[in-house]
């Protein structure tokens, strides 16, 4: 590993992997509950479970589209104020706040209580990843960012292979708050490796909340929150309901969900490290070939939804061509927010919750409408071709304009 940095190559995977704790707390805390929504919605809404499970679990999804609300809403306005900051402080400071919101949503006794707890623990989520991406970018050097950003993205992926289907399983067997309770201690063992690890890094004085809000003038930025937040909209459209569709559309027992979840999780795995991989390469062309292979895994899943043996491999397919999307939307990011690098990084997570909340709902929409529990799926094909219709408008006018300028 080649750092530009003083650290050595030791001090600088440290850093990486205290940092990839956290975003494995992180993936559990945002994922953990998709697996567990029925359950949730039994014990926190008994009455509307008792009399349709259908709309107990679509009332429910409002829990994953409220944390996903709290990222976008916490991403930019943290990072803006931040900035100015030591980065290691930071990033200590996040992962308290984060370890917090996993603690309130464990002692929350009512569903409204849940809801605004879920909420807190979103609004540090993109800040954090942000920040990592900065510091990963600085430890390893600019023509290794991709990787780096990746090996951070590499504890929220591996948390959907092992702590998301070992959190559902746990919540299945000993209620859905021992789940978070995992999630709480993941925190506090990321708090510590961060705090001695993630070497000392200044802030930038001269910025100010201000200064960093002048990211939102710049065009190519709101496209490529556009692109996340619809593209990547058609992961959360399948990944919210994953537990209906083994159930329910293709009537495996709920044993299974796990065995989905991993499946997903482990296809997240490989497309995040393929996704890194490609975006040092080329971040447009892995924008567009990763939005196109999401819109046909889509379909397969759908299509497949009925056979139970053939949904996992379909689920690990989908996982891949979803994840490989992230490392290059926050490249993307970096790219065009110019000097507004700290709220640029974070823009990405709020990107990508936008699209969680989008996917999430309009998942729900369509359950509710009584267009069957396979309809996510087609949904997903429709945001992903969608995602990739701005993306290549979007890189149509920065062609006309280097080209203007040229």
């Amino acid at each position: 590993m080649t750092s530009s940095t003083s650290e050595s190559r030791g001090a600088a995977k440290m850093a990486l992997l205290s940092m990839a704790i956290g975003a494995f707390g992180i993936g559990m805390t945002e994922f953990v509950s998709m697996g567990l929504l029925p359950a949730i919605a039994g014990d926190l809404l008994p009455a509307v479970h008792e009399a349709s499970p259908e709309d107990a679990v679509a009332r429910a999804g409002i829990l994953i589209s409220v944390y996903a609300l709290g990222v976008v809403v916490g991403a930019p306005t943290i990072a803006a104020i931040v900035s100015r900051f030591p980065r290691n402080r930071v990033m200590i400071a996040l992962v308290a706040a984060l370890l917090v919101g996993g603690i309130l949503t464990v002692a929350a006794p009512t569903f409204e209580f849940v809801v605004l707890a879920r909420f807190l623990a979103g609004l540090p989520h993109g800040a954090f990843f942000g920040m990592a991406a900065i510091v990963a970018g600085e430890l390893l050097g600019p023509s290794r960012r991709g990787w780096g950003v990746a090996m951070v993205m590499t504890g929220l992926t591996v948390a959907n292979l092992v702590g998301v289907p070992g959190g559902t399983f746990l919540g299945q067997h000993l209620g859905w708050r021992a789940a978070y309770v995992v999630v709480a201690l993941v925190f506090t063992l990321a708090l510590v490796m961060c705090a001695v690890f993630i070497p000392a890094r200044p802030g930038d004085p001269s910025r100010s909340f201000a200064r960093e809000l002048g990211v939102f003038r710049i065009p190519q930025v709101w496209t490529t929150i556009a692109i996340g937040a619809i593209g990547f909209g058609a992961f959360f459209a399948v990944y919210s309901y994953v537990s209906t569709l083994v159930t329910e559309a293709a009537g495996a027992p709920e044993w299974a969900v796990p065995v989905a979840l991993v499946a997903l999780g482990l296809g997240m795995v490989v497309g995040n490290i393929l996704g890194g991989r490609l975006a040092d390469i080329s971040v447009p062309r892995t924008l567009v070939a990763g939005l196109g292979a999401m819109a046909a895994a889509s379909l397969v899943v759908g299509v497949m939804s009925s056979w139970s043996l053939a949904l996992m491999p379909s689920l690990f397919v989908f996982g891949v061509a979803g994840q490989a999307v992230t490392p290059a939307i926050q490249l993307r990011l970096l790219d065009v927010a110019g000097d507004h690098q700290a709220i640029g990084a974070a823009l990405n997570h709020s990107a990508l919750n936008i699209g969680n909340s989008v996917g999430a709902a309009l998942g729900g929409v369509v359950i509710a409408a009584g267009l069957g529990y396979v309809a996510p799926a087609w949904l997903a094909a429709v945001l992903a071709t969608a995602g990739l219709v701005i993306a290549g408008i979007a890189f149509a006018a920065e062609r006309r304009r280097v080209a203007l300028a040229a």
